[in-house]
């Protein structure tokens, strides 16, 4: 049995029902500020031959990733009450399904019933008490992760789970008692079309996302989104904007607004993801590819534009980092086949090796003291970050795990540094490509054990630049998608 009870979008949801026998109705109620979901729901229970439960809801087609932080309102007397993502074939109550969530005394479980009326299954999980969840299709397999929130995710799956193409998606509570009514919050939600095989960027379908991260919270907010390639947006100086690039163009995307305009870089009009401010803020030092050779060289501009002039004549050059004293860049550049890190003064002149070490080094920033560069560097095996003196001298690895670690991003305070882990098995070391399942994680700067902010689909563009607000409270980073077919202007405040 199934009863709709409300029509029209909710935030990223096309509706919302009841599934199976529920004698007190639910809600959802959705906070367009915290893009958030508050979800009421009864239901004596999801297991057997047939499921009662509040259910959000969207249509999807093909393979999806979706992830949200959940957690119940309230104490419950009741161990059994559910929360999570569902996915099912209709909405009728004994509907195959596949879902994963947690349980009110913190039994986490990915549950499924392969066929309408049939039995249901369970694989529990070794963790509990989570608060990340995701669930991933990938043809008929599900794979269930789950996380403490600043924690890596543990993984179960279950195959040969035909759903059809076509399945209901969502969230879901069901309170496990009849007569008893159950509340959750539902935040950082997000609906993730994963590339398909073979993947071209810049010819294929791709979306992206910007958003903002309450780094003491770690919770998200999509502030733009579009259905195509931007990457790597810097915060400026005075917090009022954000500075992305797209088609070779840059960009400033006004936090008020909530619109990005164009930035002259005159004749400069082949820039790459590698984009810097200046410590004062008055100067941006870009990456572009020159028409004749492709080869990206580094040039400085004013920060609202004008044409740009060159600093490194020879590429290929990659701009990463600048010093706090205003006379260094610093910059990944490829000389004889090998990929090191090197330095030049900000107007031009000679410039200086600072590493030389077989396989790829890149991604070098300052601190704000200057007293290191942060870098990171596939010479252990797998892409790690590691430190050295400005000169190049005494390099320090600081992470050394199961990861590929990219692209370090020093804390104003000096205190924190921040960066991309792509999760086991994504890429090969030296590679950094967009569409992969990817960390946020920050540590001290002295080295620790890292701790997860964000559990996200990106990778390349993500995160390349320096991208933390001037207050070290919040921090910008663009997510991917292939464009979802009913991508609505409703779901984010901004859409181009």
């Amino acid at each position: 049995m199934t009863t709709s009870i409300s029509g029209g979008a909710i935030g990223e949801f096309e509706g919302q029902s009841e599934v199976g026998r529920v004698t007190h109705p639910g809600s959802c109620d959705y906070d367009v500020e915290k893009q958030s979901y508050t979800v009421t729901g009864a239901g004596a229970n999801m297991w057997g031959e047939q499921d009662a439960c509040h259910f959000v809801w969207k249509r999807m087609n093909g393979n999806f990733i979706v992830t949200m932080r959940a957690a119940f309102i309230g104490a419950s007397a009741n161990p059994q009450r559910r929360l999570g993502w569902l996915a099912r074939t209709s909405l009728e109550a004994n509907s195959a399904h596949v879902s994963t969530g947690i349980h009110g005394d913190g039994l986490v479980a990915l549950q499924f019933r392969r066929s309408a009326g049939g039995p249901t299954e369970e694989k529990r999980a070794d963790l509990t008490r989570a608060e990340v969840f995701q669930l991933e299709r990938n043809g008929n397999t599900y794979i269930m992760s789950v996380a403490r929130f600043g924690e890596p995710f543990v993984m179960l799956q279950t195959s040969k789970i035909d759903l059809g193409e076509e399945v209901h998606l969502g969230l879901f509570v069901c309170s496990h008692a009849e007569d008893v009514i159950e509340q959750a919050t539902f935040r950082d939600v997000r609906i993730v079309r994963p590339v398909k095989a073979g993947f071209e960027r810049g010819k294929d379908p791709f979306g992206s996302r910007l958003e903002t991260l309450d780094v003491a919270s770690g919770h998200r907010r999509i502030i733009y989104s579009a259905e195509h390639v931007f990457e790597a947006p810097n915060w400026t100086r005075d917090g009022k904007a954000l500075i992305f690039n797209r088609d070779g163009r840059l960009y400033r995307f006004d936090l008020a607004a909530g619109t990005p305009t164009l930035i002259d870089t005159g004749e400069v009009v082949r820039n790459n993801n590698d984009h810097v401010l200046s410590f004062d803020g008055s100067r941006l030092a870009i990456s572009s590819h020159a028409e004749a050779d492709w080869h990206s060289r580094v040039y400085t501009v004013a920060v609202q534009g004008g044409q740009p002039k060159l600093i490194t004549p020879k590429g290929p050059s990659y701009l990463h980092g600048w010093s706090s004293d205003d006379r260094f860049l610093v910059y990944t550049g490829e000389r004889n086949g090998q990929y090191d890190i090197y330095r030049i003064p900000v107007e031009g002149g000679e410039e200086e090796q600072l590493t030389n070490t077989p396989g790829l080094d890149d991604g070098p920033e300052y601190t704000p003291d200057g007293r290191y560069i942060y870098f990171n560097s596939v010479r252990s095996g797998r892409m790690q970050i590691w430190r050295m003196k400005p000169d190049g001298s005494r390099p320090e690895q600081l992470t050394e795990d199961e990861y590929n670690n990219w692209f370090p991003h020093i804390s104003p305070d000096g205190k924190w540094v921040v960066f991309i882990s792509y999760l086991v098995g994504e890429v090969e070391p030296s590679d950094h490509p967009a569409a992969k399942r990817v960390y946020l994680r920050r540590m001290p700067l002295d080295g620790d054990t890292p701790k997860v902010l964000a559990y996200l689909y990106g990778g390349q563009g993500t995160m390349n630049v320096p991208s933390w607000s001037p207050d070290g409270r919040q921090l910008a980073f663009v997510s991917n998608t292939v464009p979802l077919d009913d991508l609505r202007v409703a779901n984010f405040n901004n859409l181009i």
